[in-house]
């Protein structure tokens, strides 16, 4: 503030400093009194702009001009794309160029910093911090993560050194055993040697004494037993066992040990995200006015139609209540036929990048791929049960899975059989997932790569990022109050549309229903329904047209839909 002005003071003239200001030069932006307004504009060298002071406009700061230093830029050149003043238009430097003015162009320039600001606000800068949060949240786990290794690690060890401690128990038992008969046998011929000993000694006592007594009667009646006693008792030799030590093969230990993966430390092409232009621009397909049905499948099942998946824009796997899983065309000619390994029905079924098809089996808890007509046992869950599965751009596999005792919730990533990736909890550790009575789930991964769930039992779509964070959680329409909202199958289309079959209820009668779909964007808001006479809409997929195909539970039919 002027040394000599404060918030009670008179606002005073900007040149002489003794009287009230009455009026501004918006050229010059200074305030005038009555007396140095007259002065001011008395100068001819400007086109000088004196208005009353409460008329004043916030007066920009012209930039100086480069090449005439007493004017300033008040015009723009938009072929050379520079600020230039009156003179630099006169002399003929820009002649034939466009001129706008300096304020319009200023305008549109504050116009785009504005967009800019916002977006870096809004969208960019937000995404840092999600970045950021989510290497911290990284870091904070490393001591748990490593810590399990190492207790992994030494479970092993453990495990290894009760198998050898309890094999050399063995060992010296049997040696034991061993010594023992060992030594009752040489015992047994101590005690033969020794009784025989005792006969010997009698007898060379019994002959001393008929030496000494020259008894005719005792020497005529003797007997002689040497020839007995020149046959030895047998003499019992016992081979002592050995103990054959097997080299230690440091190999095979190692194996059975275990191993740990090596660490990969790789930097992934960073996502780059739209402009704000760009989101903010009408899709390259915009959504019919009116959708309308172009073919309908007859599957041929009983009741209970729940899944499809496209294999092409004309060829479709389906999956319902019994063992059955097939392939029909747009003429509902069944192609290929494939029953489950199990016997039982899948959960549900997709379609990998390869074209090979990918089904849940809850009954024995596996997720099992098919190729050429074999099955292949991929994935053995223990301690959860496999719900919906889908394939991922990077032909990885999501599956949705409910623990055994139904308490639990998550959505786990598979890279061939090995799991990369669970998502379970939100930042402040509450599940993301209903449990419980509802064991319908279906996912899908969408453009974006955010990971979309409908979640009947929560009444929800519920969308995380590839990193498995929270974008949002979808309710239904805000404006439907009456009617339930229960989300049985969900796909996503070019378009990073969310689109999900809406179900009333788990009761299954046909006129529980909600029969219709609902159309979100990538951000979760509502866009429009598809009614197109659906009934009891179940299992979702797109073709790579983006049309949409419809398994209905009742009609045990497949609607395909033009939408787009």
């Amino acid at each position: 503030m002027h040394p000599r002005r404060s918030a009670q003071e008179v606002l005073l003239c900007d040149l002489c400093e003794a009287f009230p200001l009455q009026s501004h030069c918006e050229l010059c932006n200074i305030n005038l009194c009555v007396n140095c307004a007259g002065k001011h504009v008395s100068d001819s060298s400007k086109r000088h702009k004196v208005v009353p002071f409460l008329h004043r406009k916030s007066t920009p700061n012209y930039p100086k001009c480069p090449d005439h230093a007493d004017k300033q830029c008040e015009m723009y050149c938009e072929k050379c794309d520079i600020p230039v003043c009156i003179t630099c238009v006169t002399s003929g430097k820009h002649k034939g160029h466009d001129i706008s003015d300096v304020l319009e162009k200023l305008n549109a320039k504050a116009e785009s910093l504005q967009k800019d600001l916002e977006e870096l606000e809004t969208r960019i800068y937000p995404r840092y911090e999600e970045m950021a949060s989510d290497v911290q949240t990284e870091k904070s786990e490393l001591e748990t993560k490593y810590g399990k290794l190492t207790t992994d690690a030494d479970e092993q060890g453990e495990a290894l050194h009760r198998e050898v401690t309890a094999i050399v128990n063995q060992r010296k038992s049997v040696i034991a055993e061993m010594k023992t008969k060992h030594l009752d046998a040489l015992n047994k011929n101590t005690d033969e040697i020794t009784q025989k000993m005792a006969e010997l000694k009698q007898i060379m006592s019994d002959l001393k004494s008929m030496l000494k007594s020259n008894d005719v009667s005792l020497t005529s009646t003797y007997k002689s037993r040497n020839s007995e006693f020149r046959t030895l008792p047998p003499k019992v030799r016992v081979t002592l066992p050995s103990f054959s030590a097997q080299k230690i093969n440091k190999d095979q230990l190692n194996k059975m040990v275990g191993s740990v993966s090596s660490l990969s430390i790789t930097k992934e092409q960073g996502d780059t995200m739209k402009s704000a232009e760009a989101v903010s621009s009408p899709p390259v397909k915009p959504l019919l006015d009116e959708p309308r049905v172009t073919a309908t499948i007859d599957t041929g099942y009983g009741l209970g139609l729940h899944s499809v998946s496209c294999l092409s824009e004309d060829q479709v796997w389906t999956g319902g209540e019994n063992e059955t899983m097939k392939l029909l065309n747009l003429q509902s000619k069944l192609l290929t036929s494939i029953q489950t390994k199990s016997g039982k029905q899948p959960q549900d079924i997709a379609v990998t990048r390869d074209g090979d098809l990918v089904y849940t089996d809850i009954s024995n808890n596996t997720v099992n791929l098919i190729k050429n007509k074999q099955i292949q046992t991929v994935i053995t869950l223990q301690g959860w049960v496999p719900r919906g599965v889908c394939c991922t751009a990077d032909n990885d596999l999501l599956v949705i899975m409910d623990s055994d005792d139904r308490k639990q919730s998550k959505v786990v990533r598979y890279s061939g059989s090995t799991e990369k990736q669970s998502i379970q909890f939100d930042d402040q550790g509450r599940p993301l997932y209903s449990s419980g009575g509802y064991i319908f789930k279906c996912l899908s991964e969408n453009k974006n790569l955010d990971i979309c769930v409908a979640d009947c039992g929560a009444s929800a779509v519920v969308v995380v990022n590839q990193s498995g964070k929270l974008r949002f959680r979808y309710t239904g329409h805000p404006s439907n109050t009456k009617q339930s909202f229960k989300p049985f199958g969900i796909t996503t289309d070019s378009q990073s549309h969310i689109l999900t079959a809406d179900s009333q209820s788990h009761i299954l009668t046909a006129d529980c229903w909600n029969n219709r779909i609902h159309i979100l964007d990538q951000d979760g808001q509502f866009l429009r329904y598809i009614h197109c006479d659906l009934e009891s809409p179940w299992g979702l997929c797109v073709d790579i047209r983006d049309n949409l195909f419809v398994a209905e539970w009742f009609t045990v039919k497949v609607k395909k839909i033009q939408y787009l």
